[in-house]
């Protein structure tokens, strides 16, 4: 008999048999990343309190320490962000009740309206694979979510709830970033709405078939800004400095990342870090991303008039980026329009 929690795994090492059965290959990824001293850190730390209710003076110091952090990281971690904490956990409880059910209800019955993704088809080999599932689901499509379905009436309140809150943080955080570099801090809200943005529930099974397995292999993010809630897990990795290191969660806070585009938009003053997720050996790893993306048509132009980039769209950085994958396995982004 198929246990309850063996039935709603994934079946990574069957269907994917081609690349995990090439041992050779794993001892030569195996070999590379021995050499990758990955160090535990804390990112910067901002408490929003001073946006919202500081005075002129603690309004300033909040906004420098948010482009301070976007410059030399382009990641950092926020506080009193205005999304319930209360709410969060609501949101991994529905979370974790929708990847526990059978794997083949996910696949197969089109849940939340066909967002089910598992593993990295175009993946050739290990280093291009992701050990990893999620459910990746436009905004506008939230209150569509299985409608005629009673099971899944408060998951799809919960998620509605928690991507008003998370696009009003991503808003009000790309807005003081313009601000910063003297833009209007309204200049995205227009391409940036909710028929353009998404939001995405992550679940790393756990991978005790190679500790050289990646969660989500290394890339940076096409989009403005990230959000992410995490559990206390841990497994996610930045590039700080030309080496990785590993994020320590903090359950009260948020994590923050810059996009390709708005690294773009900023002439590079902001960045767009590459990042991944290692899975753990025993423990299942849970979190939740927001991406603020534009519509497909969106010239992403510059703040600046001598711009080291291209003029670009978003639907032809999305079309080469997927090109690239299918070409080389991985992406190659903002380098392509220089």
């Amino acid at each position: 008999m198929v246990s309850g929690k063996t039935a709603c795994e994934p079946p990574f090492l069957e269907h994917y048999k081609s690349i995990f059965k090439a041992s050779s290959e794993i001892n030569q990824l195996r070999d590379k990343q021995q050499h990758q001293v990955v160090e535990e850190c804390e990112l910067p730390l901002i408490d929003l309190r001073g946006l919202r209710n500081g005075n002129k003076a603690e309004r300033t110091a909040c906004i420098t320490a948010i482009a301070k952090a976007s410059s030399e990281w382009g990641f950092f971690q926020v506080l009193n962000h205005g999304v319930s904490l209360e709410l969060l956990a609501e949101m991994r409880k529905e979370q974790k009740k929708l990847f526990e059910l059978p794997f083949e209800q996910k696949v197969s019955s089109k849940l939340l309206n066909d967002s089910y993704r598992w593993g990295t088809p175009s993946a050739t080999s290990l280093d291009q694979f992701s050990w990893s599932e999620a459910f990746h689901v436009p905004l506008a499509m939230i209150s569509k979510v299985d409608s005629c379905n009673r099971e899944f009436n408060h998951l799809r309140e919960v998620m509605e709830l928690v991507a008003e809150a998370m696009s009003e943080l991503a808003h009000t955080l790309t807005g003081v970033l313009a601000e910063k570099l003297g833009y209007p801090g309204h200049c995205f809200a227009k391409s940036c709405n909710k028929s353009t943005c998404f939001l995405r529930l992550n679940r790393y099974p756990p991978c005790s078939f190679s500790p050289e397995t990646f969660g989500l292999q290394p890339h940076t993010d096409s989009d403005f800004l990230t959000i992410l809630c995490q559990d206390q897990v841990g497994g996610l990795q930045l590039m700080k400095d030309s080496q990785w290191v590993a994020v320590k969660p903090n359950p009260n806070a948020l994590i923050v990342n810059i996009g390709d585009l708005f690294q773009a938009w900023s002439n590079d003053i902001y960045k767009s870090v590459e990042h991944k997720v290692m899975p753990n050996a025993k423990l299942e790893r849970y979190s939740m991303a927001y991406f603020l993306c534009p519509s497909y048509d969106s010239t992403i132009g510059s703040c600046t008039e001598v711009s080291l980039y291209k003029s670009f769209t978003f639907g032809e950085f999305r079309k080469q980026v997927q090109e690239d994958v299918k070409q080389t396995g991985k992406k190659v982004g903002l380098s392509r329009f220089l």
